[in-house]
């Protein structure tokens, strides 16, 4: 199973970038979004079943960052609007191919920042 992120970049405050994850996999139960800012540990931000289309997210983002699929691509994306300097970080993409609690698969992160 691989997890390609790809979509970051440098954007000022306000901005918008949209995120991407193709996975090639053949079991889907929950992909996820997680970032990690420098000397900080990694976070949530968003996840959505695979099937069922249920989201959540991270209060920091409510209202800002859409997650959504597209499952016949086996792509996962996030939407992320009205950027502040605190999203940036590197955002990794995740994989739950089942009901539990971990995440199996991780991408390799894309470098999103946000000047101010």
């Amino acid at each position: 199973v691989q997890l390609q992120a790809s979509g970051g970049g440098l954007v000022q405050a306000g901005g918008s970038l949209r995120l991407s994850c193709s996975a090639s996999a053949r079991a889907f139960y929950t992909m996820a979004w997680f970032r990690q800012a420098p000397g900080k540990e990694r976070e949530f931000v968003s996840s959505i079943g695979w099937w069922n289309g249920v989201t959540n997210y991270a209060d920091s983002v409510k209202g800002r960052f859409t997650i959504s699929r597209d499952n016949a691509k086996n792509t996962l994306y996030l939407q992320m609007s009205s950027l502040k300097p605190e999203d940036t970080g590197v955002y990794y993409c995740a994989l739950r191919t089942g009901s539990g609690v971990r995440y199996d698969y991780w991408g390799q992160g894309t470098q999103v920042t946000v000047s101010s």
